[in-house]
């Protein structure tokens, strides 16, 4: 893999506060929540595929509502069949149990089915994923990257950004280089930034009081849409 196993430190974090702007349709079967470009353009996508919290986390909500605002049509599905785990469980909690409800099979015909949604029904022309889709999507972005097999990382046929924490036990600096290894003979376009005094799930879940964490979580999000711009928009 290139990430070590999910932790504790996956389920844990600050809830955000704001109110989401978006929607939610059925898609074959999975809820989704939709945020819209002001404009109504659907022909740049985002699909923010979410952390184990899910997809009614406002966290997650606003930062699709985000994606939004800078002029992506933004799919969030429910990859968990209604089913996510509660922000900050006990540490008595088994994660791999709750996993193991959850395998690739379940999730990947939900990622399938909205991303054919997106470019068939709303006209999405290019379309970018938040989280580990490699092959499906145009371009790729991941924050503090989680279950990511290696097997994964090598078959990327597109541009793909990383966002790294710092101290970080699922993605630490081991396997951020030989991420970095693996992306380099690929040939595609690639990015990974480094995040200094952050761990793993800042860019979701930091606590925005502290001044360092927000900058570190607000420049991630930066680099996402700075990334999309440019491989999405831009046509490169």
């Amino acid at each position: 893999m290139t990430s070590n196993l999910p932790a504790r430190c996956c389920t844990v974090g600050v809830k955000h506060s704001g109110e989401a702007t978006g929607e939610y349709r059925d898609i074959d079967g999975a809820e989704t929540y939709f945020a819209y470009p002001k404009d109504g353009s659907t022909t740049h996508g985002v699909i923010l595929l979410t952390d184990v919290i899910g997809h009614r986390f406002i966290n997650s909500q606003l930062i699709a509502d985000q994606f939004a605002a800078n002029g992506y049509l933004v799919a969030m599905p429910d990859l968990f069949h209604g089913d996510p785990v509660k922000l900050n469980r006990p540490a008595t909690f088994n994660l791999m149990s709750w996993l193991e409800g959850h395998p690739t099979e379940r999730v990947d015909p939900i990622v399938d089915s909205v991303i054919q949604y997106m470019r068939t029904h709303l006209g999405c022309e290019k379309i970018g994923a938040v989280g580990p889709e490699e092959g499906k999507v145009d371009v790729g972005y991941i924050a503090h990257p989680g279950f990511v097999e290696l097997e994964e990382l090598s078959a990327i046929t597109g541009p793909l950004s990383i966002a790294a924490a710092e101290a970080d036990d699922i993605f630490p600096t081991s396997k951020r280089h030989q991420s970095e290894g693996i992306l380099r003979d690929r040939g595609q376009p690639y990015q990974i930034n480094l995040y200094g005094g952050v761990e793993h799930g800042f860019a979701i879940r930091a606590a925005l009081t502290d001044k360092a964490k927000k900058f570190a979580k607000e420049q991630a999000f930066l680099q996402a849409v700075q990334w999309f711009d440019e491989f999405i928009k831009c046509g490169n």
